[in-house]
């Protein structure tokens, strides 16, 4: 069997948790609902009657999606070979998704998907600059 390749698997966590984070923020254009409305009204005035934290949870979605999946100009940079990165941003992507209602599953993905991040990242994995391969492994050839 082989071994698990985790920052793979951490990439489908956050493209699913990218695409729920999408769909929530147009669900909240129609229902605006803060998660934590039941302990105060404080925070109404994020979602009505200025939409800003579903605008903040649509182009968080489709930055992450467009670097998690990715697009043809982030391919072989260093954004999107960097775990480091990955573990700053998606943290912030999370805390904006929680706070909507409609976004607490998209929320807590990216939190797991941090996690796998983390972990691929103790080991010494590292992304390849090409989408979906394997790392190359250098034969040493004896003489």
């Amino acid at each position: 069997m082989g071994k698990l390749i985790k920052n793979h698997w951490a990439r489908l966590i956050v493209l699913t948790a990218a695409a729920y984070q999408i769909l929530a923020a147009i669900q909240g254009f129609f229902w605006p609902k803060i998660f934590w409305d039941f302990a105060t009204k404080n925070f109404d005035g994020a979602v009505k009657p200025v939409p800003i934290l579903q605008i903040l949870n649509l182009l968080f979605g489709i930055l992450i999606l467009a670097w998690e999946w990715p697009l043809g100009i982030v391919t072989h940079s260093v954004l999107h070979r960097s775990i480091e990165l990955r573990l700053a941003v998606y943290p912030l992507s999370a805390l904006v998704a929680l706070l909507l209602y409609q976004g607490t599953n998209a929320g807590l993905y990216y939190l797991i998907g941090v996690g796998v991040y983390f972990w691929a990242f103790s080991e010494g994995e590292v992304v390849c600059p090409v989408p979906w391969t394997l790392p190359r492994r250098y034969m040493v050839s004896k003489v």
